[in-house]
């Protein structure tokens, strides 16, 4: 199989998940005036997109438990979207009376991981996502898609492209506008990708995929240009390379967005995002959780500002 030589996109749309899949996981909690200004400066930073928080048990995440509180706080800029992950109709009650405009529904390409993840089935959980987006859509609020271990699983290895276009087509048709596909412990190389895409774009149109790539195995900007040249023009990140996968043992977070713009910007792809303003706010989230920034183009930039 050889790389496809097609026409990157002029333009990617980058969905910043710092403030949800960045933080999640982290054990200490992070003060409701941080998550507030690392939104506010991603915004000030060109971002158009930002994953903004979720409506889970708090007995399950925590560090989420003041999302409704994020939603209020924040300066809400138009043409910006601010989703928030919703698992179920009372996380959807509690979106709506926050006043959300999209949310996003979490379905798995791997049996073993949607069992030990959230306790059934892959086809019990697209049931259940079911009437939370009818009732999402009923209300005017657009619903995501996202399909975790896209490329693997901790517990079964590789995933046939063909289980994730299944997953992918079902979320498609219940109506969510755009599907992002997450290799969540980052095992994925570039053709395995491809292959992946190939498989998802037979049943749901390129211009409706995302990716969601993390960098545990150092392969994330590979795998997103594998993904750009298949038409892909949707890259989900986070700012600092936050987060991490509790499923794989030592993982690293998401792919980090100053690395991805780095790469666009070099490649002539516009973002609409200013690179200098978004390794600010890494360098301020990251202050306050206590690490550096795991984004190796924030690490140089801070090194040149220090020379």
């Amino acid at each position: 199989m050889a790389m496809s030589a097609g026409a990157l996109p002029k333009s990617v749309r980058i969905v910043e998940v710092g403030p949800r899949d960045g933080l999640q996981n982290e054990s200490a909690v992070v003060p409701l005036a941080a998550k507030v200004a690392l939104i506010e400066a991603l915004v000030g930073a060109g971002l158009k997109t930002i994953e903004s928080g979720s409506f889970v048990s708090p007995k399950w995440v925590p560090q989420m438990a003041d999302t409704a509180e994020v939603m209020a706080a924040i300066t809400r800029t138009p043409g910006v979207s601010y989703p928030v992950l919703v698992p179920n109709l009372k996380g959807l009650e509690a979106a709506v009376a926050a006043g959300v405009e999209e949310i996003a529904v979490f379905g798995a390409a791997s049996e073993s991981f949607s069992q030990k993840n959230i306790n059934c089935s892959i086809a019990d959980s697209l049931e259940r996502f079911r009437p939370v987006v009818d009732a999402a859509l009923a209300r005017g609020i657009r619903v995501r898609g996202y399909i975790s271990c896209v490329l693997g699983c901790p517990y079964e290895g590789d995933v046939a492209p063909a289980a994730v276009a299944s997953v992918a087509k079902a979320l498609a048709d219940m109506g969510c506008y755009e599907i992002s596909l997450g290799d969540t412990i980052g095992t994925g190389t570039p053709l395995k990708a491809q292959a992946m895409i190939r498989a998802v774009q037979a049943v749901v149109p390129v211009e409706r995929l995302a990716v969601h790539f993390h960098d545990t195995w150092g392969q994330a900007l590979a795998n997103i240009l594998a993904c750009l040249e298949l038409g892909v023009a949707v890259i989900d990140s986070a700012v600092a390379g936050l987060g991490g996968c509790p499923y794989a043992k030592g993982a690293t977070g998401n792919v980090a967005t100053e690395d991805v713009v780095y790469m666009l910007d070099g490649m002539g792809i516009r973002t609409g995002v200013d690179l200098a303003k978004l390794a600010a706010a890494g360098r301020a989230i990251t202050a306050v959780i206590g690490k550096a920034p795991a984004s190796k183009v924030a690490q140089v930039l801070a090194k040149q500002q220090a020379a």
